[in-house]
Formats: structure tokens, C-alpha cells, sequence
């Protein structure tokens, strides 16, 4: 059973009797964070939670002021979403529960809000790959406004507030809120002064470029705990896959976030969540991830003790440190030869063993026309370059990881939220004479961590820890799923740490392992410096076209 909501560390909005008469036609609850969307177009559930990133309104207040004038529902008056479903699904009973037919699990889909989720959580919510995500963005919703309530966007773990360290995590949150909020507009004037408005931009897309890159510079201030909007859409099998591995999970707030998820699935995919709670499945699967998640800690901790003890680096700003680990020795002539393959009826054995008597330039001519005539970053060539992958070791701040975190068929794997690390400071903060206040917030997040994690341990005391704070993690990916990442995010309009740790990636790949062939085939990685311009600018202009038009 899932917390009564007044047991439960969230926000509640309120609503008209007119607004809440047109909300419980669509949506599954109107007062807790997770709900699920029914009744309505998949096009308007789908424009719904893109628009829902780049908000600052709940997803219910969203729909209400922006969406619901433009929708004819007048033959909705009936509907009550809010009282589940009226029938049993008897034909999936049979089918999925008795017969355990997992691929009738895959063939429905719901589209899930989950609000007011910390940043760990969100990593957590978006581990599965076989779900989509559209996770509200720092970088277009600033974070300097407190809530009606007076609160700031934060978690508030109820563990924590119940005990001697409440008052104190309260104050220290606020504290750094607080320098976010002062630095933001001394931020924003300082891009201002340094890229001037070019005469053919609007007045508009000016300054969302401006905010963009004033947020991209001031996230790392936002501790963990600050909370993030997520639009989820999956199927009822990969919901079922989420729900046991929250319920492993060590962090409280995860435990009990899914037995929110699962009260409002219950009410649009009973049947395909039932095994949640059925003891030789759900709960047997659940107790599986744990016991072997503890024992491994176990066997980490005996080996090379505890970390944050004797491995703990000094206070200090650092860049991301990127380094490529493992790589297929013998890569060309398999990439060549796995896209030769479908072509030709040979044997594999036999096929790579021509194409390695092959000369050099040979096989490049073929890795080149295989690569085609790429326009633009999403002319993606086929599955041949996934033959040959790289494994990479980083260091980067928490607010990059995220942002990489999301790639699905990345296979990433990350350690514990700490300062011990280090953190990242841009160079604009300190030039726009914000670096007194910013390390000052980051001393207030290191303190407030270490103070936690004597009481609550490392996973909880991990709200405390600003975006800046550096994490270490691997990223293991083929050659295909490189060509997409670092396309993607060495792009003008990105973030400059997670830009900077993709473009060592791909000199890595030219240089260290001495793939240049591959390298070249990513035409679209961009290695200029993103203080040249305003990186969001030009997609600012061609959004203005697009609203125009």
C-alpha cells in the first residue's frame, strides 16, 4: 500500500470545482505527484510532455492553461478518470498472468507524469531502455522562484526533517537556492555584455539563448535533491521492470515513489503490474536485486574498503577527465567485414578473412561508401558499425552525467554521489565575479553531505551534494551508438562539460586506439569552442522560424 498523501513530502496543488471537473476526465488523480494520462489523442499526450520539459508548471496546470482551450470535450462530460478501470481485463488475465505470455505485456503503452522526483530518483526512473523519457531541463526552466508555498524545489526527505539534521538540511538547501537566485541575473548581463544582439536576431530568441546559457553556467549550485517533472511513456512490461527495480533500491525515496507509480497503473494496467506483489514473482525478483546488491558492497568494501575514507580528494574546482579503457584491437577489418556481410552469402569466418588481406586504403574506400553521403547528423549508417565498441572511464560533474545517463543503448554504469571528487565552476561564473558565493556554496554542500551520511549514510546524504560535484563513471558503447552521442552532444546548442567529454571521446577514438577511419565517419562531431557564440542561439532562430511559419 502506498503512503496516505499526507505522509508524503510533496507539493499539492488546488483546483477550481470548473478546473477539477475537466481534469478528472483525464487524468488519474488530482492531488498526487504520479499520475497517469487517459482519454485523450496519443498526439496530445505526446505534445503534452514536450512541452512539459521546457515548463515550470505541473503537467495538470499545464494542460489546463495551454492545452484543454484548443480541444473539443464536449462529449467528455461523462468520463471520470479518477475511479479506474470499471471491468476486469479478463482476456489479458488469462493470457498474461496464467499463461505468462511477457510479449502481450508489450503490446499496450501509458503515458505516466511522475513530478517532484529529486535528481537521484530521476536517474533511477529512467534506467530501463525500453521506455521513453522527457524529463523537464534545467536549461530552459529556471530554478530562482520558490513555490507558493514558500519552498524552494527541493526534496525533503522525511527522514531526514524527523530528525536533529532537519532544520540544518532545510537551511543549507535554501542557502544554496539562494546563491542560484542572487547569481542569476549577475550571470545573465554578463553574457549579455560579451555576445551583443546580432541585428538579425528577434528580441526573443536573444534572450532565451541568454537564459539558456545563464542556466547552463549556474546549474551546477542545484543540490541533488532539487526536483525534476519526467512525462514517461512504456509498456506495461517495461513498467513492471521499473517497479522491482525501485523497489531494490537502497534509496527510500525510490521505495516508496514506486508504490505511488503503481497505485495509479493499477487503475489503466491492473492485470500487467499484478505480478508486482505475487510472491514467487515480483517480490521474489525484488529480493534477488537486493541480495545481490548487498553482497556485492560486501565484497567492494572487503577488498578495497569503504570509499570517502582514505580516498578523499582535496576541495577543488577540476575539469572532466576522460579516459578510454578498452577497444577492439582488430576493429577495421571487422566493421568492414560486418558490412559486407548482408550483401554477400559467405560464411563470416571466410569474409573476414578476405577483407583482412585487404589493403588499408581498401578498406577505408568501403568503410567511406558504406557511410554515404551524410547531410546532417541523422543520416545514420547501419548496424554494421556496431561490430567494434569503446569502453571509456569519466569524470565529470553530476549535472553532465545525467544528461548521458539518458542515452538507452548506452550500457553506463555509475558509483555513489559524493564531493570527493571535486567540482566544476565556469569560467563565466568567476569572470561575471561570482566565485566567492559559488564556493561558498559548494563548502555549504560538502558539509551538509558529510553531516548526513554520518546519520543516514551515503546514499541519503547524496541530496546534498551540488550538480558540479564530479562523479566517476564508465560508458561502454559500439561504434554506431558513438556516431549518435557524439554528434548529438558535441552540438553548438549543448551543455559545455558534457560537450567537452564527447569531444575527448572522439579524439580518443582517432587517437589512442588509432581508429581514425571511424573517427572520420563521424563527420557531425563539433570541436569548436562553445564561447565562440551563444550555443543555443541558432536553434532559437529556427524554432522563431518554425512558430512563424
Amino acid at each position: 500500500m502506498a503512503p496516505h498523501l499526507v505522509d508524503v513530502p510533496y507539493a499539492h496543488e488546488t483546483w477550481t470545482e470548473a478546473e477539477a471537473d475537466v481534469l478528472r476526465r483525464y487524468f488519474t488523480n488530482l492531488e498526487a505527484p504520479v499520475f497517469a494520462l487517459v482519454n485523450l489523442p496519443e498526439v496530445v499526450k505526446g505534445a503534452l510532455f514536450a512541452r512539459y520539459s521546457r515548463s515550470a508548471k505541473s503537467l495538470r496546470r499545464l494542460f489546463l492553461d495551454e492545452f484543454v482551450g484548443d480541444l473539443d470535450v464536449s462529449g467528455d462530460h461523462s468520463l471520470d478518470a479518477t475511479v479506474g478501470m470499471a471491468r476486469a481485463e479478463q482476456l489479458y488475465e488469462r493470457v498474461f498472468f496464467e499463461y505468462g505470455d511477457d510479449s502481450v505485456a508489450q503490446l499496450g503503452g501509458v503515458h505516466l507524469a511522475c513530478e517532484q522526483a529529486s535528481n537521484l530518483l530521476t536517474k533511477v526512473l529512467e534506467r530501463g531502455r525500453l521506455m521513453s523519457y522527457m524529463e523537464k531541463s534545467t536549461r530552459y526552466v529556471a530554478y530562482d522562484t520558490r513555490l507558493p508555498s514558500g519552498r524552494y524545489r527541493y526534496y525533503r526527505s522525511p527522514e531526514v526533517l524527523a530528525s536533529p539534521l532537519g532544520a540544518r538540511y532545510v537551511g543549507d538547501m535554501d542557502r544554496m537556492f539562494d546563491a542560484y537566485a542572487q547569481l542569476l541575473p549577475r550571470v545573465y548581463e554578463f553574457f549579455a555584455h560579451c555576445h551583443p544582439k546580432p541585428p538579425t536576431t528577434s528580441d526573443f530568441a536573444y534572450r532565451q539563448s541568454l537564459k539558456a546559457k545563464a542556466y547552463d553556467a549556474l546549474r551546477g549550485l542545484l543540490p541533488s535533491a532539487a526536483t525534476s517533472n519526467l512525462g514517461i511513456y512504456g509498456s506495461g512490461q517495461a513498467f513492471e521492470a521499473l517497479l522491482l527495480r525501485m523497489r531494490a533500491q537502497p534509496l527510500p525515496e525510490a521505495r516508496h515513489y514506486a508504490e505511488l507509480m503503481l497505485v495509479e497503473l493499477r487503475k489503466v494496467i491492473p492485470s500487467w503490474v499484478r505480478r508486482v506483489d505475487i510472491a514467487d514473482r515480483g517480490l521474489a525478483w525484488t529480493d534477488y536485486m537486493q541480495t545481490n546488491d548487498h553482497v556485492m558492497s560486501d565484497v567492494a568494501e572487503a577488498l578495497f574498503g569503504k570509499f570517502g575514507v582514505a580516498n578523499r580528494a582535496p576541495f577543488r574546482a577540476g575539469s572532466p577527465e576522460v579516459t578510454l579503457v578498452d577497444w577492439d584491437r582488430n576493429a577495421e577489418v571487422k566493421l568492414v567485414s560486418a558490412m559486407l556481410y548482408p550483401y554477400t552469402h559467405l560464411p563470416e569466418q571466410e569474409l573476414e578473412a578476405r577483407v583482412s588481406r585487404m589493403e588499408p586504403s581498401e578498406r577505408l574506400e568501403i568503410m567511406r561508401k558504406y557511410s554515404g553521403e551524410r547531410i546532417n547528423r541523422r543520416h545514420r549508417p547501419g548496424r554494421g558499425l556496431e561490430r567494434c565498441s569503446y569502453r571509456f572511464d569519466v569524470v565529470s560533474d553530476y549535472g553532465a552525467f545525467r544528461d548521458l545517463q539518458r542515452h538507452r543503448l548506452l550500457t553506463i554504469e555509475w558509483q555513489g554521489l559524493t564531493p570527493y571528487h571535486g567540482y566544476t565552476m565556469p569560467e563565466a561564473v568567476a569572470a561575471a565575479g561570482g566565485a566567492e558565493l559559488y564556493e561558498s556554496a559548494m563548502r555549504r554542500s560538502w558539509s551538509l553531505f558529510e553531516a548526513l551520511a554520518e546519520g543516514f549514510g551515503e546514499v541519503v546524504a547524496a541530496y546534498a551534494v551540488a550538480l558540479a560535484y564530479r562523479v566517476r563513471f564508465s560508458v561502454h558503447m559500439n561504434a554506431r551508438e558513438a556516431m549518435h552521442v557524439l554528434e548529438l552532444r558535441t552540438s553548438p546548442q549543448g551543455h559545455p562539460e558534457y560537450r567537452g567529454v564527447c569531444q575527448q571521446m572522439h579524439r580518443l577514438i582517432a587517437a589512442q586506439a588509432g581508429h581514425e577511419a571511424v573517427a572520420e565517419l563521424m563527420k557531425f562531431v563539433d570541436h569548436s569552442s562553445e564561447e565562440e557564440e551563444l550555443g543555443r542561439l541558432e536553434g532559437e532562430r529556427r524554432a522563431e522560424a518554425r512558430r512563424r511559419a
